[in-house]
């Protein structure tokens, strides 16, 4: 109970603080902290790691379909 407890509070400090960016961040913030909990007990350490591999492969994501849509519109 402890780690769901962590991870919801890391996950709506980092939704409250920005909001605009948090794609990817939270989810990957729950896997981490998981990851990190049963890995040694460190699942904040997890999270904050978790956190910043979801956002990167979110913004992957979003880069890929953005090329995606520009090579789709014929001129």
């Amino acid at each position: 109970m402890k780690l769901f407890t962590t991870c919801a509070v890391v996950a709506v400090a980092l939704t409250a603080a920005v909001p605009a960016s948090a794609k990817g961040c939270l989810k990957g913030a729950l896997v981490g902290g998981a990851a990190g909990h049963y890995a040694g007990h460190h699942g904040v350490l997890g999270a904050m790691a978790g956190c910043a591999v979801g956002r990167h492969e979110a913004n992957k994501r979003a880069r890929l379909e953005r090329q995606q849509q520009r090579q789709a519109v014929p001129r």
